[in-house]
């Protein structure tokens, strides 16, 4: 996978059953694109952990599919598992073909690929997923099989959406739920997503791309192999998101993990929702919802910006209610404000509130400010001396930007920056101008 697609997006990991999941990337070669989709290894005779559940992603994959493309291990030869996936796949009406890994040696990988003409699909391809040996000539045969080249009509670029928390809170099962088919494994056992899975759907006139996510677990309690690798793909999905769908189990409540998580997503600058699932097996009445909220936001105080909306997973309620929410969201990201609107709003918080005296009777003075990024909104706020205004201030002016800005959804960063430091970038900038 990793190999056809010029990627490290895969997870690589010397034990069996390492993918389970099917997963997507893109790939091209010569003038055609195509999507690659890796499934777990197939095993027929055993019904053991996750296993049925491999074979059923694997079925979906190849009912969309146009080539099926079968690895065989060239040193080990042929098995009886390769003859088991043969007969599986012949009656399938998906074009296959065979590709014999681990063929480093050219002059010896055209005898080891030989056997595999057994299998009766046809000619065996000799290739090296490690050094790329024979994936040119295979990737030729690829693109003879599929359909003929349709004009495409260029897309928007999807909004990603992250769904990141704990194991066990949801996520494959909102996932599921959201796309109306089995789209990634659900087992009550802790691990068993481990690559980012990508799903683009479309809702509320929007393409997506939902990127469901590794349960996120504390550091010492993870030890170095598939999971460790997948929190890692977890934490990058959370950089390279538009929106964060922090997901909480409504039994559980927020945990300490839950924070970090939380802390993590605000760190990054994501826009975020925060989706309470598991709401159909809380016991309630009408004062249930906005009791749990409060409690839920004590502890997620560092979040009081995102939106909070309780679902169920294994019933649908509210489920899509998330895009709107996240539309919003998304929009705050990206949203900017001129100049002299966010001096309208400083002018008033000002007039409130004046900024603090010292002891010794010097006061911070708020000259101006303006929004100098977008994703996440970013506002540099120019003032006589930044240690003048202490932390119980400075939230009140982010408060009142939010009051009279909105950028519900987003986190803001505020740059406080004194004369002194203006002074001094002025001067470097002369002696760049001079040299």
């Amino acid at each position: 996978m990793n190999r056809l697609c010029r990627s490290r997006e895969a997870i690589v990991h010397n034990e069996p059953g390492v993918t389970r999941d099917r997963t997507y990337q893109n790939g091209f070669w010569g003038d055609r694109e195509f999507k690659i989709v890796d499934t777990g290894g197939l095993v027929f005779d055993d019904d053991s952990e996750f296993l049925p559940e491999i074979r059923e992603q694997a079925i979906l994959a190849l009912e969309e599919a146009s080539v099926a493309i079968v690895i065989v291990d060239g040193q080990q030869g042929m098995t009886a598992s390769d003859e088991a996936i043969a007969d599986w796949l012949r009656p399938h009406p998906c074009k296959t073909l065979v590709a014999v890994n681990k063929c480093e040696s050219p002059e010896q990988g055209l005898a080891m690929a030989a056997e595999f003409w057994k299998l009766g699909l046809g000619e065996p391809s000799p290739i090296s997923a490690i050094h790329g040996a024979g994936t040119g000539d295979l990737l030729d045969r690829v693109i003879s099989l599929l359909p003929p080249k349709e004009h495409q009509v260029e897309e928007a670029e999807p909004i990603q959406m992250a769904i990141v928390g704990r194991p066990n809170v949801g996520k494959s099962s909102l996932l599921n739920s959201i796309c109306g088919e089995s789209r990634a494994i659900v087992s009550s056992i802790r691990g068993t997503t481990r690559d980012t899975i990508d799903t683009r759907i479309e809702r509320h006139q929007k393409i997506w791309k939902l990127i469901d996510t590794a349960g996120i677990r504390r550091r010492r309690s993870v030890n170095y192999g598939p999971e460790f690798f997948g929190i890692n793909r977890s934490f990058k999905a959370i950089q390279r998101c538009d929106v964060c769908i922090l997901v909480i189990d409504a039994l559980d409540g927020v945990t300490e993990q839950d924070q970090r998580l939380a802390g993590r997503i605000e760190e990054d600058g994501r826009a975020c929702v925060v989706v309470v699932n598991k709401w159909d097996a809380v016991e309630k009445d009408s004062h249930t919802m906005p009791m749990m909220e409060k409690e839920l936001r004590s502890k997620l105080y560092f979040l009081d910006w995102a939106t909070m909306i309780f679902t169920s997973a294994l019933t649908g309620q509210r489920v899509d209610s998330i895009f709107a929410l996240a539309t919003v969201a998304v929009e705050q990201h990206r949203r900017r404000v001129t100049t002299s609107v966010v001096n309208e709003v400083l002018k008033e918080a000002l007039s409130w509130r004046s900024p603090p005296t010292t002891r010794g009777g010097r006061q911070g003075r708020l000259y101006y400010g303006t929004q100098v990024a977008s994703k996440p909104p970013s506002f540099t706020l120019f003032v006589n001396e930044p240690k003048l205004f202490g932390e119980t201030y400075r939230r009140y002016i982010e408060r009142q930007l939010r009051e009279g800005l909105g950028f519900d959804g987003t986190p803001l960063k505020l740059f406080w920056r004194g004369k002194q430091q203006r002074d001094a970038e002025r001067d470097l900038a002369k002696q760049q101008n001079r040299s």
